[in-house]
């Protein structure tokens, strides 16, 4: 394994080979990127669908053109995401939010296109004013069918769930008197989460048991993100045969919004070993990345991130744990074995990157920020963005 450069923020190179970078880094795969877009273009192109990059999984905007050459617009949570789309993303811009701030909202119908309510309480707070600013205006609806097993953090339809109308609440609403009924355009629903297309088929038949009978005159459906659509496997064939049902029986327009699905696989975090220490049996070495700052998801999930050149636990000759250099007792990525003896220097790349690090990572014990690198089709990498003490100091002060 070779030893990477001394992290010197100052005097990074602006384009240099992966093996040069300074450590930690993310690296995204430019080519990657594009190959995942085509494979989303193509149910876009066979099935008259629209598909829409979720910023909360990624939100590189240095890519946003190349992505926008492809896919119809982006979703976003809230204000920020909605301005950072408005800036950098051709197309059409959905927002959604499990509550609207009202000193946010005014700024957000001008950046906004179609906006998604999670409450009957937030529809008629703001559905007419949307409506006046020219806005398509939907209901996020809980089909109240759970294809998750064991991760109930992550299933929407879990019971007691914020997220979403149920049948009940949106009978209550449709008996309102009319001047407490905003006008629909459209329903939307997420509850998958990393997830084939029979889950997906599973969710639609529910949705359609709980309100079918209010699809009819809508202009669109949303089914949501959580579609791994890009992933080895995945049955694109029983996605696109779900996409042409609900617009073929409803006469709507259907959107997605994976997120994942445009990066998957389309990016590694490049990291050093500074030290190896042991206890009882178990050798560790601490790396320059931390789960806690750099991966949260593999806490919060939790999941072990693949990582190359290495095996399971006991699979090849040397076995350690990977853990980061924060004082987190937890902050531990996982263990893996090598057909070698690791050593301070050593470079380790963990996959799948690109999801749910830069969007979510943090600074907790004044951990450095990765840089930030795409890499382009000629293996050259061009720097996005570096980072360094003010970027740490500015979110305290």
């Amino acid at each position: 394994m070779e030893s990477a450069p001394t992290y010197k923020p100052e005097r990074v190179i602006r384009v240099m080979k992966r093996k040069q970078l300074p450590t930690p880094c993310y690296v995204v795969d430019e080519a990657k990127i594009e190959a995942n877009c085509q494979i989303l273009r193509g149910v876009m192109d066979r099935t008259g669908c629209q598909i829409l990059l979720a910023q909360k999984a990624f939100s590189l905007f240095a890519l946003y053109p190349l992505i926008g050459k492809y896919l119809v617009g982006a979703a976003s949570s809230g204000l920020y995401e909605a301005r950072l789309a408005q800036e950098y993303f051709p197309g059409e811009s959905h927002v959604f939010s499990a509550a609207f701030r009202p000193d946010d909202f005014p700024e957000i119908l001008g950046y906004a296109d179609k906006i998604i309510f999670n409450s009957i309480g937030q529809l008629r707070q703001y559905g007419t004013m949307a409506r006046e600013a020219g806005l398509s205006v939907g209901l996020r609806v809980n089909p109240e069918h759970s294809t998750q097993d064991g991760s109930g953090i992550y299933d929407p339809c879990a019971p007691g769930s914020r997220l979403g109308v149920t049948r009940a609440q949106f009978d209550l609403y449709k008996g309102a008197p009319g001047a407490s009924r905003p006008t629909l355009d459209g329903l939307h629903f997420h509850t998958l989460c990393q997830q084939g297309a029979a889950p997906l088929v599973e969710t639609v038949a529910a949705f359609e048991e709980r309100f079918g009978e209010f699809l009819y005159g809508l202009d669109w459906i949303n089914l949501g993100g959580g579609h791994h659509i890009t992933r080895a496997g995945y049955d694109i064939a029983a996605l696109e045969a779900c996409i042409r049902h609900l617009a073929d029986t409803y006469g709507v327009t259907i959107y997605l919004e994976p997120g994942e699905a445009i990066a998957l696989n389309a990016g590694v975090l490049e990291t050093t070993v500074l030290d190896i220490v042991q206890n009882g049996d178990t050798q560790i070495a601490i790396l320059d990345a931390s789960a806690a700052c750099h991966m949260p998801d593999v806490i919060e999930m939790p999941y072990r991130p693949p990582l190359f050149d290495s095996g399971l636990p006991g699979e090849r000759a040397y076995t350690y744990r990977l853990a980061g250099m924060t004082c987190l007792s937890g902050d531990v990525i996982g263990d893996y074995s090598f057909d070698a003896p690791l050593q301070i220097g050593d470079r380790l790349t963990f996959g799948d990157m690109a999801i749910y690090t830069m969007v979510k990572n943090n600074t907790f014990n004044g951990m450095p920020l990765p840089s930030i690198w795409v890499e382009g089709a000629d293996g050259e990498c061009r720097l996005i963005r570096v980072f360094g003490y003010a970027d740490f100091k500015m979110r305290l002060g």
